[in-house]
Parts: structure tokens; sequence; C-alpha cells
């Protein structure tokens, strides 16, 4: 099944969110706070949707090693 869409979705928020955490370890600066507000709902819900992401991608590293060995 090619999920490839869904690979590179995760990829982009997961960049995404990395970037924010530069910029809070950086800067002390959190974009996602100062876009939505400090732990309101939507806040929640996409630091929720990066970790999932997160997690998502873990299979994608494992899906790609294999892929790479059968080659």
């Amino acid at each position: 099944m090619d999920n490839r869409g869904l690979d590179y979705t995760a990829l982009i928020i997961s960049v995404i969110g990395t970037l924010n955490w530069g910029l809070i370890g950086l800067f002390k600066f959190n974009l996602v706070s100062w876009i939505f507000g400090d732990m309101s709902w939507i806040t929640r819900i996409i630091y929720v949707v990066v970790g999932i992401c997160g997690l998502y991608l873990l299979s994608f590293i494992g899906r790609t090693g294999s892929d790479s060995r059968t080659e």
C-alpha cells in the first residue's frame, strides 16, 4: 500500500513542529502559542497532531530501512 501522501504530510507537520521547538530553545518564543493562545484547545490539538505525526514517522523509518535492503 502506497502512503506517500501521508508520509509527506506527516513529515511536513513534524518539520513545522521541529521549527517551533527550535524557536522555543533559541529565543523562548512559542510560535504556536503566540498564534493560537497559550494552551487553548486549538493549541493542544496542534501539539497532539505533531506528536502523532512524529510517532507515525517512526514506522516510516522502519519502512524505508527495509525497502533499501530489498533492492
